[in-house]
Order: C-alpha cells, then structure tokens, then sequence
C-alpha cells in the first residue's frame, strides 16, 4: 500500500499502537498530505507513551498494589480515550494531561 492512501484518521490510529506505531505514524504524516488530525493524535499517544516510560522508572519503589494498579488504570484510560477518538474521527485531548501533550510536544509533526 502506497503512502498516499493512508488516510488521516488511519494515520491517526497507528499512532496509538505501541511506541513503534506512533514512530510509524510520525513517518507517514511526513509527506505533503500532512493532516492536523494525525499530528494532534501523534502528538497525544506520543505524550502517553513517553509519560508512561517516564513514570516507570518509579514503579520498582510502589509497594502498594493499590497504588501499583492505579497507575496502569491511569495509563490504559489515557490510552482508550486517545485510540478510541482517533478511530471515531474527533479531536479530544486526552483529559488532565491532553492539553499538556500538545504544548509540550508542539514542535512534533506540525
């Protein structure tokens, strides 16, 4: 399949699929049919990714399994409503950290 016919929306939800997806996405929005779509929602699953890789750098020192399963919850919700707007077609931050995300990272992909 030729890069020409991914479409926004597509490019949008292979960001949301590993880290490696969003580096695949980040390359097929490269092109002259950039779409904003796909760059908000590079941007939001890059944000996640990274914050999760970030953040687990802690994880050995939480004994508290509570606390331990909060944060993948945390993480997996950030993640479900990121992927599930990128398939529906609609621009949503991420609650708490979406608007973050794309000021942090607004030098990617624009």
């Amino acid at each position: 399949m030729s890069m020409e016919k991914f479409s926004g929306k597509t490019i949008a939800t292979i960001s949301y699929l590993t880290i490696f997806g969003t580096l695949i996405a980040l390359t097929l929005n490269q092109n002259e049919q950039k779409t904003s779509f796909a760059a908000f929602h590079i941007r939001q699953a890059l944000g996640v990714f990274l914050l999760f890789f970030l953040m687990s750098v802690f994880l050995p020192f939480i004994t508290n399994v509570g606390a331990f399963a909060a944060f993948y919850v945390f993480f997996f919700i950030q993640w479900m409503y990121g992927f599930l707007g990128a398939i529906q077609g609609k621009m949503l931050s991420i609650p708490i950290l979406g608007n973050w995300y794309q000021k942090g990272l607004k030098g990617i992909n624009n």
